[in-house]
Parts: C-alpha cells; sequence; structure tokens
C-alpha cells in the first residue's frame, strides 16, 4: 500500500480513506485545507490506480493500514476517515484496534451483504469491462456518481488502470461486507454518515451501525447521493470534521 502525504511530521495525524475504484485524489481538497494544522495522510488502497499491491480483502487492507499506524504514527491517529470501500476498511481497522483513532467519520459504509449484487459482479464485468476505457461509457459512468464535473480526467484516468481482476475483487468485498461484533468496543466518537439520496439499503447500514455503536452519531445529508458529501464538498466536510474534533475537546 502508498500513502500520499501532507503536512508536517509534527503535527496530530488525520488518515482518508478513499472509495472503490477512486483514489487519493478524491480527498486531495480536505488534505489541502486541513495540511497547516494537521499532517494528513491518503492511502492508495490495494488494486487501485498507483497503489504496489493486488486487492486482496477489507480485512487485508485494514491489517496493512493498523500495520502503518503501528511502526510509523506511534500506534494511533487523531482521526479515520473513509468513504464506502474507505469505510468498511475503517470500520474493520476499529474493529480490530478499538483505540486507533480518537475520532472517526465512517461515510456512506454499506454493512448489509447483498447475495445477488454480488453474484453478478463476476459475469457482468467480465463482459462489459472493456467500456471503461470508453472515454463516453466513462463520462455516463461520471455522472451516475455526482462527483465534481473538475475530477473526471482522474477519475477516467485512474479507472482505465485498475485491472479487471482487481475491480472484481474490490466490488464483490463491498457488496459482501458485515460489521463485526468486535466494532462495538471501539472507543472512537464516531460520525456516520449518509446521503438522503442514497439507495435504501445504505441507509439502513447506517441506522444499524448507529444502533451497535453507543458512541457514535447518525447524520442524513439532505439532498446528497453516495458520495457527495466529501467529494463534492470538501469545505463543509473539513468544516465539521474540525467541529466534531474541537466540540469534544471543549467538552468537559
Amino acid at each position: 500500500m502508498k500513502f500520499k502525504v501532507y503536512g508536517s511530521e509534527k503535527d496530530e495525524t488525520i488518515m482518508l480513506l478513499h472509495g472503490g475504484g477512486l483514489s487519493w485524489w478524491s480527498y486531495r481538497d480536505e488534505a489541502e485545507l486541513l495540511q497547516q494544522d494537521y499532517r494528513v495522510i491518503l492511502p492508495v488502497l490495494d488494486g487501485h490506480a498507483g497503489s504496489d499491491r493486488a486487492f486482496k480483502t477489507i480485512e487485508d487492507n485494514a491489517a496493512e493500514i493498523i500495520s502503518f499506524v503501528n511502526h510509523e504514527l506511534g500506534g494511533s491517529v487523531l482521526l479515520l476517515g473513509g468513504l464506502s470501500l474507505g469505510a468498511q476498511i475503517v470500520l474493520e481497522i476499529l474493529s480490530h484496534k478499538n483505540d486507533v483513532c480518537r475520532y472517526a467519520i465512517v461515510e456512506s459504509a454499506s454493512v448489509i451483504p447483498s447475495r445477488l449484487t454480488n453474484a453478478l459482479i463476476a459475469p457482468t464485468f467480465g463482459s462489459s469491462y472493456g467500456l471503461i476505457k470508453n472515454r463516453s461509457f466513462a463520462k455516463v459512468q461520471f455522472q451516475s456518481l455526482h462527483m465534481r464535473p473538475d475530477l473526471f480526467e482522474e477519475y477516467y484516468r485512474d479507472t482505465c488502470q485498475i485491472a479487471k481482476a482487481d475491480m472484481i475483487a474490490f466490488l464483490k468485498a463491498n457488496t459482501a461486507y458485515e460489521a463485526k461484533r468486535e466494532l462495538q468496543s471501539c472507543q472512537a466518537e464516531i460520525r456516520i454518515v449518509v446521503g438522503e439520496k442514497e439507495r435504501k439499503t445504505m441507509l439502513q447500514s447506517a441506522k444499524m451501525l448507529h444502533s451497535m455503536l453507543p458512541k457514535s452519531t447518525l447524520e442524513i445529508k439532505d439532498g446528497l447521493y453516495h458520495g457527495e458529501y466529501s467529494i463534492s464538498h470538501p469545505k463543509l466536510y473539513v468544516k465539521e470534521l474540525l467541529e466534531m474534533i474541537m466540540y469534544r475537546r471543549d467538552r468537559p
């Protein structure tokens, strides 16, 4: 796994994990806004453009990040955040190392497996994978993700670099993931965030996580689709991230 680093090594650390099919650049604006006061680390998840390993499992990615935190960051960070696949990896990290961070932001994490979707991924991508490099097809896919238009070139470039086997592997992992029981022992303050216009099962997943985690808050963002919060509203994301940290620090 590779890591993009912003800010000074002396600062407290924030780590943000991108969604499936994206890369570190989806959190670039947040990192640039935070880097004066924090060290911000953006991992490139396995199997994605610029990574150094094929994608195996969510659990394997979590273990890599825990190892990095233990060996390079003194065993903990200030805050962990993630979107979709990245959020599932955050949950897995919290399940295995309950003191890894003081704060966490879990955005659009599915914890309700979809057997039908999971079964269809391999045959669907086996026959349609070649379309990924078709620019017109990529634009249609990009627009369906409700991402900022200025990110298209990076999205297209990096999507074209993802191997078919890796794409199938992380999509299957994403649609099969369930939150572990050990997550309930997590010590972090957790914000669970989901867009109002996301799929019904995503909203159900957010509510399920909130019920599992007594120290969590649940925020349903009005009018937002999957991933829009962090990808298309970085200033709001940073504002609310800082408010979370400052509120908890100032509270008696």
